[in-house]
């Protein structure tokens, strides 16, 4: 006989609200997080919030505060690491998806983010917008074959995601992030790798530099992380002449 399936553990539950809840900034740095207040808010007992919490602290996204939990505030160099990681990830995963979202179906949902987007940035309206990016990242992201390193990016994307509340509410920088998810769906759309993985480094850096302006650390020295690696040179070096 077939087993029957499992409902998804209690504490996978909590850590995917808890998660979603600091995806959308509801959670605020250094606010913090106690077992029974939120065990009796999600109607739990305070095992799988404490299972939950731990779960989320071990990823970067908690910091433990004595006996409890807190959104941890990023310096300088945390935002650097993060973006070094971003820099060798993202780029190389877009290259992978660059042929086959030159097919229109497949590329649809990319597509419709971006319109969401759009209307979200001519509405003026921040909280869809940070949606709608969200969204945009998922479409693509679902076109990579390789899962780890999908959950590996959802994960280092995350850590940033509370910082999107504090900038996108600004129309300039949501000009800017727009402007690069149309670049990066041109070359989606022209299966074009190269141009796909060059407009990947671009709205990075663009990120980048809008979160640690919003962070106030716009004036501290920047660290070597902070530069963008440049991409790998695929010209073959001249065969040496003979002699």
């Amino acid at each position: 006989m077939p087993a029957l399936p499992r409902p998804q553990a209690l504490s996978d539950q909590v850590y995917l609200a808890l998660r979603e809840r600091l995806r959308s900034g509801a959670i605020g740095v250094g606010e913090v997080l106690q077992e029974v207040p939120l065990a009796a808010q999600l109607g739990v007992s305070r095992t799988p919030v404490r299972e939950a919490m731990a779960r989320l602290a071990s990823e970067g996204l908690l910091a433990t505060e004595r006996r409890s939990f807190a959104v941890p505030a990023l310096s300088l160099a945390d935002v650097d690491d993060i973006y070094e990681l971003r820099f060798l990830l993202e780029p190389a995963a877009i290259r992978r998806v660059a042929a086959r979202a030159a097919d229109r179906a497949a590329r649809a949902p990319v597509e419709s983010a971006l319109a969401m987007a759009q209307a979200a940035h001519r509405a003026g309206d921040a909280t869809a917008f940070r949606e709608a990016q969200i969204a945009y990242r998922q479409a693509w992201l679902k076109l990579v074959p390789n899962t780890r390193l999908v959950r590996v990016i959802e994960l280092y994307a995350d850590h940033m995601q509370h910082i999107r509340a504090l900038t996108l509410g600004a129309p300039r920088v949501r000009t800017i992030v727009l402007r690069g998810l149309k670049r990066i769906t041109a070359a989606l759309a022209a299966g074009d790798a190269d141009a796909a993985e060059q407009a990947v480094r671009e709205h990075l850096q663009q990120a980048r530099l809008a979160f640690i302006e919003a962070l106030g650390l716009a004036d501290r020295p920047e660290t070597p992380a902070a530069r963008a690696p440049a991409p790998a040179s695929r010209k073959r070096a001249p065969a040496p002449r003979k002699r």
